[in-house]
């Protein structure tokens, strides 16, 4: 087996089309279909079902598919620690994390990298943390930030808690303020209160819907379906209130009002996430080691 077949197979398998996947990997197309029979035979299964316009996956190719993936990944990421050894001057880091991280805890601790590594490229995938853990699996992402309890525990993971954080409920200076108007708010005041609510694979739209319920009560959504810069926008514009980390909140700027909690409140746990079996590469150790020791 090839490192080449594999690409010309995951090539064909993510186009459904033999001459697409050719121009992809810039080789003619009779040579990748060469190239695919001959790992078929060496592997003693079809891997696609031709007919004429439909190119499917059987079962051995379902199979194959995600090893592939991981196997290319892997390869590169080999290539790109090597280059890495030189200084730390070049390479690149992808990291994934969930949108509201990316508002609040990243920035900071991204420009004090970028500062020190100029030449590391950063590469920032924005995702829920069941998406994210998906991608780190296949060795897509190197590091990921994730909010823990994971949707779907792995042994093939390893997580190092980052920093427990408190929600807090957002809404416009113009409008009531939530609750009875005191300086907390009640889990069970918002069954009163219009919700702005993230779209789905949100953690923090499961958490707060999660929450409600424990109460006894389906929330009402006046507005769903946003990224987390929609969600402050709507909030701001006075069509609801939003649960937002407090971080967030207090990059978010003028135009909100910020009401705490009250006890037990919620909270959320941040996790640095990365595969077990695979080391990340030394761009990403480091990385890691800052945002850790931030």
């Amino acid at each position: 087996m090839q490192f080449q077949q594999l690409q010309y197979f995951v090539a064909v398998a993510e186009t459904r089309h033999f001459t697409r996947a050719a121009e992809l990997v810039h080789v003619a197309q009779p040579s990748l279909s060469q190239q695919i029979r001959a790992l078929e035979r060496e592997l003693g299964a079809d891997l696609f079902l031709r007919a004429r316009g439909n190119i499917t996956l059987t079962d051995a190719g379902e199979a194959l598919l995600p090893l592939a993936r991981r196997i290319l990944a892997d390869t590169e990421t080999a290539r790109y620690e090597v280059q890495e050894l030189v200084q730390l001057r070049s390479g690149r880091v992808r990291l994934g994390a969930t949108p509201s991280v990316c508002t609040g805890l990243l920035p900071d601790v991204l420009r004090a990298f970028h500062d020190r590594y100029p030449g590391i490229r950063l590469m920032i995938e924005e995702g829920g943390s069941h998406d994210l853990v998906r991608e780190l699996a296949r060795g897509a992402l190197d590091l990921a930030l994730v909010v823990l309890p994971l949707p779907t525990p792995s042994p093939a993971l390893t997580t190092v808690e980052l920093l427990r954080e408190d929600l807090v409920v957002v809404s416009s200076p113009e409008a009531t303020r939530p609750g009875n108007g005191g300086r907390t708010v009640r889990i069970a005041d918002l069954e009163r209160e219009p919700l702005v609510m993230f779209r789905h694979g949100y953690d923090l739209r499961e958490l707060t819907v999660a929450a409600c319920r424990a109460e006894g009560f389906e929330p009402d959504f006046a507005v769903e379906g946003g990224e987390m810069d929609a969600v402050l926008g709507f909030v701001r514009a006075g069509l609801g209130v939003a649960v937002v980390p407090r971080m967030v909140a207090a990059r978010s700027g003028r135009g909100l009002r910020v009401t705490p909690l009250a006890r037990p409140g919620l909270h959320r746990t941040i996790a640095l996430a990365h595969r077990s079996d695979v080391a990340p590469p030394r761009a990403a150790r480091e990385l890691q080691r800052m945002l850790l020791e931030r």
